[in-house]
């Protein structure tokens, strides 16, 4: 059995090098969608294709999260007449909008996303979403790089063999950093990633070591766990992830110096997270769940943030950047709640949402903040008195 669309997808980008259409690739600026991104494009490479442009949204305050209409220009501008093949990774499933822009530019788009769908999906030509109702493949929990995995081995057939280890590495690492659940067709991704590890042939991951940042005593887990937290720091230069530049580059010396940078800002990191995740803490009454907001915060910072205060307190967190006109959060929740569940009750007042059952995000009016906070607050009584919380 395989996941829903794969093989559609494969065929539909198989057809777009045969008519020498302008593939894009689009991801999701974390580890996950970065390494989604690496992974198809080699596959794309391996059967003698080209990748014409490479896009990762910033997620600060100049674009945020998912597919944006200003990207689509520039991506259309780019191509000129040619067709144009869109495909979006680890993001877009939520994109409602920005889908029918993409189709009125007369641009094919293909969405292949793990996080949770809404009741409707976007208008794009192919989704591959294992959380779509209609998917009958058994486990539904992969990473974003998961799925690209399975994706190449779609795509390149026999010839998988050759790539398998390499991809398997970044599927791991995307898996772990993503915090998806350690079994099933997952567990097997991880187990053959973390033995490739140990031997890669990818300069940007071998590089690590030369870096002297891991102990003798260390295990591949704990490796893994490093190059996740560091590559957690990563932010985007001209639409792309020094991620991206980390894996797909060959000369040792720009490798070294993009470690570098990401060991000296992951200090900065995590003590901001902290002073974000104290305040907030210190805003909020005991036992009640968080909802709080300031307009000097990073969006880059609040999903780690909200995180930290969840398994702190151990119950619901909304933390959000509070801008001129709307607010950007992060949403984090205890197992047993669902943090796309408790925000589709405000559908009709939030600009967009989504995400997974523990972790979520979500763009809202500032007017609005007040009447979300108070339908969050209502909802999570309820949860309460439902489960004998009090």
């Amino acid at each position: 059995m395989k996941i829903k669309n794969i093989e559609k997808v494969s065929d539909r980008i198989k057809r777009a090098i045969k008519d020498d259409e302008k593939i894009i690739l689009y991801g999701d600026a974390d580890l996950d969608g970065t390494a989604s991104v690496v992974i198809l494009k080699e596959s794309i490479e391996a059967i003698r294709g080209a990748v014409f442009y490479i896009y990762f949204p910033d997620r600060g305050d100049k674009e945020g999260y998912g597919l944006n209409n200003g990207a689509l220009q520039i991506i259309k501008e780019k191509s000129g007449d040619r067709k144009i093949l869109l495909i979006v990774m680890d993001c877009g499933i939520t994109n409602f909008n920005e889908t029918i822009v993409a189709k009125k530019l007369g641009i094919d788009i293909i969405i292949i996303d793990h996080h949770q769908p809404h009741k409707e999906l976007p208008e794009a030509d192919i989704i591959i979403c294992p959380k779509q109702k209609d998917d009958k493949y058994p486990f539904k929990d992969f990473s974003n790089a998961g799925i690209i995995f399975k994706l190449a081995e779609e795509i390149l057939g026999n010839s998988f063999s050759e790539f398998r280890a390499g991809f398997s590495e970044l599927a791991a690492l995307a898996t772990i950093a993503d915090m998806m659940k350690q079994e099933s067709d997952n567990k097997e991704i991880i187990d053959e990633g973390l033995r490739s590890l140990l031997v890669t042939s990818r300069l940007g991951l071998k590089s690590f070591w030369d870096a002297n940042l891991f102990k003798k005593e260390e295990t591949i887990r704990d490796v893994a766990q490093k190059i996740v937290s560091l590559c957690s720091a990563s932010e985007v230069i001209e639409h792309k992830t020094e991620i991206f530049y980390l894996l797909t580059l060959r000369e040792k010396k720009e490798i070294d110096k993009i470690i570098s940078r990401l060991s000296e800002k992951i200090e900065e990191k995590h003590r901001r997270i902290l002073v974000m995740a104290e305040e907030a803490i210190s805003q909020t009454e005991v036992g009640s769940m968080v909802f709080y907001g300031k307009d000097d915060w990073e969006v880059r910072y609040i999903g780690a943030a909200a995180s930290k205060v969840e398994n702190e307190i151990n119950r619901p967190v909304f933390l959000y950047k509070h801008g001129k006109t709307t607010s950007r959060g992060a949403v984090r929740v205890p197992p047993g709640l669902n943090a796309v569940d408790m925000m589709s009750k405000s559908s009709d007042i939030l600009i967009s949402y989504g995400g997974h059952p523990p972790a979520a995000g979500f763009n809202i009016k500032n007017k609005n903040l007040n009447e979300f906070k108070n339908r969050l607050i209502q909802y999570y009584k309820e949860y309460e008195k439902s489960n004998n919380l009090h």
